[in-house]
């Protein structure tokens, strides 16, 4: 890749997981009560053509990984979990009390934190509950992360018994120096045993996750974490830029400093070559740092213009409503986000009070309905429609800040369309970040996004 498109759109961008990103939510127009009304509209739009999506988040582990962004606890105390379990339960049925008929249930997916510092158990006690008032819809999807240190057969089968079909297990890199960096030793013989478990159980799809641009992560040692994944040829794969943003997520990514981690130039190497040896090894790149082997859904989905993208990331399928339970957790309904609290005691407490734990979110005027389907567009199928009749009034001044981009070959803008060249791929968050009106309305004064490359 030319180092001087690096330098030139190397900048502080958002990744997309939702329109408007999290930081320019207007919580002014929002109440639970709205929030409230919104899920019902999109259920009512939506239950019985698509079901709805859970996400659940399990947010304990046992020990800190200074790379991880998400909101953890770190405890070893295990009594933690049948009060957490219950917690999660009573806020379902919160939801349920308000929804008009029972839910058909589309995709569940466990996040954490590690999901399976959960005992097997509690982990089938806890989808169970959400399922004994349900309705499954067809051709369901479960999905989890798990640890590979500490997912067990058990954890396996138990999670298997009650639906469970897709495992995602967090890789990183298979150097030393890497693992000790970012606190996650973690052997090529532990994911290979986790990975062969998960087959042998009757997992359909197993994912592993990568990341470029650790600290004191070399060339070589992408190299050689690509190489051992061929051994065992996972039917998916994320391979994603580490996210450095210390001044958001606190001391967890403090264990190192930037002067440790590779250069934009070296991380653009770094992914271009294991691109490259994934494609030789049979896989499909899938929107944004996804690849996926042509026997997956994924893939799959792309080839029907069916993927989407939400909180989770990409998906296969998709559901107009997404409902997320647990401390933090943030709920879609295509007309509204909300997120709950993201202090485990408040958001019990809350709970124990009878009241759903939002904390904040934001509702979407016609215009941000409008930018969402680009930007949704863009991330999944690298393309756009320009002849949406209802479109947006800024619309020209957008197509004047992507002229440098089409002139540097990164896009094709038809009368009707714009499409991310092969070469635009790497940039597809600062195309994105041109539609995106409230960012341009209102840029930052602070850092509040990690680097587009």
């Amino acid at each position: 890749m030319c180092q001087p498109l690096i330098q030139k759109y190397n900048i502080p961008g958002p990744r997309y997981t939702s329109y408007p990103t999290v930081p320019y939510w207007d919580h002014h127009t929002f109440s639970v009560q709205n929030w409230k009304k919104s899920v019902i509209e999109s259920f009512e739009e939506s239950n019985t053509t698509e079901g709805i999506s859970l996400y659940i988040h399990l947010p304990y582990c046992e020990s800190m990984c200074t790379f991880c962004g998400c909101n953890k606890r770190i405890t070893k105390r295990h009594e933690v979990e049948e009060p957490y379990i219950a917690s999660v339960l009573k806020e379902w049925n919160l939801y349920l009390a308000f929804l008009p008929e029972k839910p058909r249930i589309k995709e569940i997916h466990l996040g954490g934190g590690t999901p399976t510092f959960f005992s097997p158990e509690n982990l089938q006690y806890l989808i169970k509950g959400i399922l004994k008032d349900a309705d499954l819809a067809e051709n369901y999807q479960f999905s989890f992360e798990g640890h590979p240190n500490n997912t067990t057969r058990a954890h396996l089968e138990a999670l298997y018994d009650v639906g469970f079909r897709r495992v995602s297990y967090g890789v990183q890199d298979y150097d030393l120096k890497v693992q000790q960096a970012i606190h996650r030793i973690q052997p090529f013989e532990k994911v290979k045993e986790a990975t062969a478990m998960a087959r042998e159980v009757g997992f359909t799809s197993v994912s592993h996750d990568i990341i470029f641009g650790l600290p004191f992560q070399s060339i070589e040692a992408v190299e050689n974490t690509i190489l051992k994944t061929k051994e065992l040829m996972p039917d998916r794969i994320a391979f994603y830029s580490y996210a450095h943003v210390p001044w958001i997520k606190g001391n967890g990514q403090r264990g190192y400093s930037e002067a440790h981690l590779p250069s934009a130039e070296t991380k653009r190497t770094q992914y271009q070559l294991g691109k490259e040896l994934l494609e030789e090894m049979g896989y499909i790149e899938i929107g944004m740092d996804h690849f996926a082997l042509k026997t997956d859904d994924l893939y799959q989905s792309l080839e029907a213009k069916k993927l989407h993208r939400n909180f989770m990331g990409y998906s296969a399928s998709k559901t107009q409503l997404m409902i997320g339970l647990g401390v933090s957790s943030i709920s879609d309904s295509w007309y509204g986000f909300a997120q709950n609290s993201k202090s485990i005691e408040e958001y019990q407490q809350r709970i124990k009070e009878g009241k759903l734990p939002v904390f904040r979110g934001h509702l979407l005027n016609d215009e941000d309905l409008i930018i969402r389907k680009h930007i949704l567009n863009l991330m999944c199928h690298l393309e756009t429609s320009l002849s949406f009749q209802d479109d947006f009034f800024e619309l020209p001044e957008v197509l004047e800040r992507l002229e440098e981009m089409e002139n540097d070959l990164l896009i094709e803008i038809q009368p009707n369309s714009l499409k991310v060249t092969e070469k635009g791929r790497p940039f597809v968050r600062n195309i994105c970040m041109a539609f995106d009106l409230r960012l341009q309305r209102n840029k930052p004064e602070t850092r509040l996004f990690s680097m587009t490359v």
